[in-house]
């Protein structure tokens, strides 16, 4: 398929369809932390993750290599990798699925403040600008509205952290050795290295198992397989054919699914709060990503 100059109906279906298992992703961890440790959860999935994106690699074609340069950045993203899940499913555990699905998701916004200083051609514009205002307000919202005291507001904190990670990974993966390597390559060192470091420091940390019944493993499952293999895989074959401006405009649906599903699935409230910083949060990352049309 030869690359596109602007969203067609089946770039649409498929940027919907990823965004949705992103914010179902959300709701699936809080489900599986139920039954284990956040830290045992992120690297189990992880490990579980490698072969369905192994074989989706495979059947594609895609160059695999550990011999252009890549790797020793792809094992520093592996654990920055390892370090964003950790700091998103402890999230999960202390605060709901609506707060994290909006704060998680302003990770533009500080990719965008990152490569300012780091990448010359991606200076802060006007629109930038505005978008940065406007999506930090949403921020402050949300956590000026929690309702959870201390342990909603450490949620926050590691959702944050978790967000600004993830923008750190996108800024290494562009102005490294790594940008070499196909996507698939590229997130095949994140699962790995993540699976080899979170996994033993779980069981460091403790006691990783609460009340684990064989549902949390099928739901582990399917995050494996097709949020993480299929979802991930398909969103970099998406940004691979079109063109990234045109693909932010649907930044905002990831966040706005998860909203809905915690409070369709997990029947949680939907605050005032909530509903502002997503408004906020979203209309931010649009401003963020829009490039004007050349005439």
């Amino acid at each position: 398929m030869e690359k596109k100059d602007r969203i067609d109906l089946l770039g649409a279906g498929l940027l919907v369809g990823v965004s949705l298992l992103l914010g179902l992703n959300q709701v699936l961890v809080k489900i599986v932390g139920q039954g284990m440790h956040p830290a045992l959860q992120a690297g189990l999935r992880s490990a579980m993750a490698v072969l369905p994106v192994l074989a989706l690699a495979v059947l594609f074609r895609r160059r695999l290599s550990l011999r252009d340069g890549s790797l020793g950045w792809g094992v520093v993203t592996g654990v920055l990798f390892a370090l964003e899940f950790l700091m998103l499913f402890l999230a999960l555990d202390y605060s709901s699925v609506a707060r994290v699905s909006v704060l998680f998701y302003t990770m533009p916004v500080w990719m965008t403040l990152g490569a300012h200083f780091l990448i010359p051609a991606e200076r802060l514009t006007r629109n930038k600008i505005i978008g940065l205002v406007v999506a930090v307000t949403g921020v402050v919202v949300a956590m000026w509205g929690r309702e959870g005291g201390e342990n909603e507001l450490l949620g926050d904190i590691f959702c944050i952290a978790g967000a600004m990670i993830w923008a750190a990974i996108g800024i290494v993966a562009r102005v490294t050795p790594l940008n070499r390597s196909v996507p698939e390559m590229q997130l095949l060192y994140q699962l790995v290295v993540s699976a080899v470091v979170l996994i033993p420091v779980a069981f460091l940390i403790g006691d990783q198992i609460r009340d684990l019944q064989p549902f949390h493993w099928g739901v582990l499952a399917f995050q494996s397989v097709v949020v993480v293999g299929l979802g991930f895989s398909t969103w970099f074959w998406v940004l691979s054919k079109y063109p990234a401006s045109e693909m932010a405009s649907f930044g905002f649906l990831a966040p706005l699914f998860g909203v809905l599903l915690g409070w369709l699935i997990l029947g949680e409230t939907i605050t005032i709060w909530i509903v502002v910083a997503l408004i906020l949060v979203s209309a931010g990352i649009v401003l963020i990503n829009h490039k004007p049309r050349k005439r």
